[in-house]
């Protein structure tokens, strides 16, 4: 409902970026009166958002005003490819969080572990579109490696996904930290050191699997987060996928788009949470209990 009703709050006449999208250079005040209801932009935005929802609600999520074809085909053919993007992305970012968080927990306080909060520091910091342009400039433009114009296949896929997983990498890697320093010093791990455990033994078999439930739980979300998030850097890269599609939908403010791509991002944000909380509560039997 708030994305509904701040769209066409921005500049813009809707029915005029709908014509011009469709290759209207110059649309005649006629031309638009007509989009606009031919597109039923006329009505009053309730009116407007009750008829999409009710469509919604029984799997029809009408027609592109720029295509005028069905919005659930045309992001079913680009879902696969923001998936790919995704997926990859969430597991570079835990390939490089985990080890990192270790390497920071064993040698706390020394530099390893400084130059962890620095990298954490750094993908807090740094936005994801300069990043991105960044990565074009010095790895495809100046080292000749990847394509500015992403196929959305899997070979062209490590650019973008290393680029969106920089940030969740340094953000899991910092709560993995967090978590492997509290287990350390439980009494667990000093019963396991008192009975002979090693450091690294006790880093990796005692406090590691304890201190991953609030990691595994920020993995689901993020995963979420990053099917959602992924417009921008779909946009940099020019990846064939949803966000990339959305991006160009705002600009023509179509409706039924944006609507749609919120309602997925939402629901895979909400699926991936219900299925990190069933996972841990199978690995976890206390979390079960407490829930």
């Amino acid at each position: 409902m708030v994305v509904w009703a701040l769209l066409p709050l921005a500049p813009g006449d809707p029915a005029e970026r709908v014509l011009r999208s469709r290759g209207v250079a110059e649309p005649t005040q006629e031309e638009i009166q007509a989009t606009r209801a031919a597109l039923g932009l006329d009505r009053p935005l309730i009116e407007q958002y009750g008829s999409w929802l009710g469509r919604a609600v029984r799997g029809d999520f009408s027609e592109s005003y720029q295509t005028r074809k069905p919005v659930f085909g045309e992001i079913a053919d680009r879902l696969p490819a923001t998936l790919l993007l995704a997926v990859t992305a969430t597991l570079l970012a835990i390939a490089v969080a985990v080890p990192a968080a270790l390497i920071a927990a064993a040698f706390h306080g020394r530099w390893p572990d400084g130059l962890l909060r620095g990298f954490s520091l750094l993908g807090a910091g740094v936005p994801a579109f300069l990043l991105g342009l960044l990565v074009l400039y010095l790895v495809v433009l100046r080292l000749g490696l990847g394509q500015v114009l992403a196929d959305g296949k899997l070979s062209q896929v490590w650019l973008p996904a290393a680029v969106l997983a920089f940030a969740r990498a340094a953000e899991w890697s910092r709560l993995l930290r967090a978590g492997l320093l509290d287990a350390l010093s439980s009494g667990y791990a000093a019963v396991a050191t008192a009975r002979g455990a090693g450091r690294a033994r006790v880093l990796v078999v005692h406090a590691l699997p304890n201190a991953s439930i609030p990691f595994l739980t920020a993995v689901g979300v993020g995963f979420g987060a990053l099917v959602g998030g992924a417009p921008i850097i779909e946009t940099v890269f020019s990846w064939p996928g949803v966000g990339n599609y959305v991006v160009t939908a705002i600009n023509s403010r179509d409706m039924p788009v944006i609507q749609t791509f919120t309602a997925l991002a939402a629901i895979v944000y909400v699926t991936s949470s219900v299925v990190v909380d069933v996972a841990v509560a199978a690995l976890h039997p206390p979390s079960r209990q407490r829930t």
